[in-house]
């Protein structure tokens, strides 16, 4: 099996993920995790793997469809 990781950068570009990476980590680290966690991949680099952002992103639509406007 096959993991595809995805950079911050690419969050923006690929996935049209409009949050700076602070508000990244604050979804991360709050409980539950409201974002999926970070890999570490070395002392300065970070990525998340894409299956678990593109299940988010899912989630977030599906969400969308449960909510009525205001």
């Amino acid at each position: 099996m096959t993991r595809k990781l995805v950079s911050k950068k690419e969050l923006k570009s690929v996935y049209g993920i409009p949050y700076c990476p602070a508000h990244i980590a604050r979804l991360e680290k709050k409980e539950p995790p409201r974002f999926p966690k970070r890999v570490t991949l070395g002392a300065c680099r970070v990525a998340w793997v894409a299956e678990e952002v593109e299940a988010w992103i899912e989630e977030r639509v599906a969400n969308r469809a449960q909510t009525s406007p205001s």
